[in-house]
């Protein structure tokens, strides 16, 4: 099952100062030596993040295209007076030796092969989400870490959200009854660029940027921007993005994976821009509520856009209504409506790297342990199986199987490109 309400109440309440003790503690020690794989986006949020917690050296950094390696070097030199080794393949990065740990940032279709290949080493790997591209895949890596006994820290930073956490006390407190429905969305405008395609830059090797995954033309709307809404590499907003989401409501509620999804939607603005939905509504069955996600990535202004990235839990006592650093409730008083507003400060992508950071010093499990990345991953995977094969998704947890729809078997696993070799043995 997922995280208890038990369990969640000692990470909220206990962990992120647990954490800061912890290394402050630890400050006069030996510096953890981090390796980055991937440092062109989110790899050097997460390198200046680590450096910000102090009491770690960013010893060595990997990428396919020379011009990330070199911004990042120059950056990093900056951030922390050394220069980090540089390296093309993470192979070579983790054959070298000499780290502690390692973060990997590309995208979700290199995520197995390298976590898989790191905790093979003896490290411990910041693993950013989703946990990688197909279910089978997440099951591969989920036996790896259990095989290797490595530290592994999914990058579901909002479990550190001080929004999402005040509204989780609230409701666990009872402040609006048994939980009816939750709705969850993230609305916003997409930023697109050229679809068209084209050479890749000088400086990027595009086949090995596509892996293990299909080779597709390159393009400046893939390229490094816009993969996450991508079909072959990113799977789409709900995967990227959403998922955020998703696993916060399973990590406030202890619920667990669905039993069945529904999903509906298309490209309705973005036709030949983009190949994964634009517009897209799915339902899940979770066996304490059911949860709808809505998203759309066009439209002009949004009608209160306050609202357009959070979620609604629907109690049958009131309503509360989450994100990152606010949350509010409303309820029925007598004839009168009770609106209650709340603001929360923070830094949650600094909170989940301290997590982690201690996690691997005091040898213990993180605040987002492999097993809940791949439920929550799982769970996104899903929805996009349903909305693919145009009907619903039966699944069964216990043996990690697609029920009554044969299409949708078949999408679990993605049969790799030469020489690539899914991790997936069974």
């Amino acid at each position: 099952m997922g995280t208890t309400r038990r369990e969640f109440i000692g990470l909220a309440t206990g962990g992120v100062l647990a954490t800061a003790g912890a290394l402050r503690g630890q400050a006069g020690g030996k510096a953890l030596r981090l390796g980055i794989i991937g440092v062109g986006g989110y790899g050097m949020v997460d390198a200046r993040a680590a450096l910000k917690c102090g009491g770690v050296e960013i010893a060595a950094i990997c990428d396919v295209d020379s011009a990330h390696l070199d911004a990042a070097v120059a950056e990093i030199e900056k951030l922390q007076g050394r220069k980090p080794a540089t390296h093309k393949l993470h192979e070579g990065m983790l054959a070298a030796g000499g780290l502690d740990a390692v973060v990997i940032a590309t995208p979700p279709h290199w995520h197995a092969l390298q976590a898989i290949a790191a905790v093979g080493k003896g490290l411990d790997v910041y693993l950013e989400k989703p946990i990688a591209y197909d279910v089978r895949e997440g099951q591969a890596i989920v036996e790896a870490v259990k095989r290797s006994g490595r530290i592994v820290q999914v990058g579901f930073q909002r479990r550190q959200a001080e929004g999402y956490r005040q509204a989780a006390e609230f409701i666990r407190s009872g402040g609006i009854g048994k939980i009816v429905q939750v709705d969850a969305q993230i609305h916003y405008k997409a930023g697109t660029l050229d679809p068209s395609p084209k050479d890749p830059p000088a400086t990027l090797d595009w086949d090995l940027w596509c892996g293990p995954g299909p080779k597709i033309p390159y393009s400046e709307q893939v390229g490094h921007k816009n993969w996450r809404l991508e079909q072959t590499s990113g799977h789409g907003h709900l995967v990227d993005w959403g998922i955020h989401l998703i696993d916060t409501v399973r990590l406030m509620t202890g619920a667990s994976v669905p039993r069945r999804f529904v999903a509906s939607g298309g490209i309705e603005k973005l036709k030949g821009v983009i190949t994964t939905p634009d517009t897209l509504t799915v339902h899940f069955e979770f066996e304490e509520f059911p949860l709808v996600w809505r998203h759309r990535l066009w439209g002009a202004t949004e009608y209160d856009p306050a609202l357009s990235n959070g979620i609604f839990f629907y109690g049958e006592g009131g309503t509360v209504f989450a994100t990152d650093k606010r949350w509010a409730v409303v309820r029925q008083k007598g004839k009168e409506v009770e609106r209650e507003e709340h603001e929360a400060g923070g830094d949650a992508g600094k909170a989940h790297m301290e997590d982690f950071l201690a996690a691997v010093r005091e040898r213990r499990a993180p605040s987002c342990p492999i097993e809940e990345g791949f439920k929550s991953t799982a769970t996104v995977q899903l929805a996009m199986i349903a909305y693919e094969t145009g009907a619903p998704v039966e699944w069964d947890d216990a043996s990690r199987q697609i029920r009554g729809n044969d299409a949708g078997a078949r999408l679990l696993k993605r049969e790799y490109r030469k020489p690539w070799v899914h991790p997936f043995a069974a």
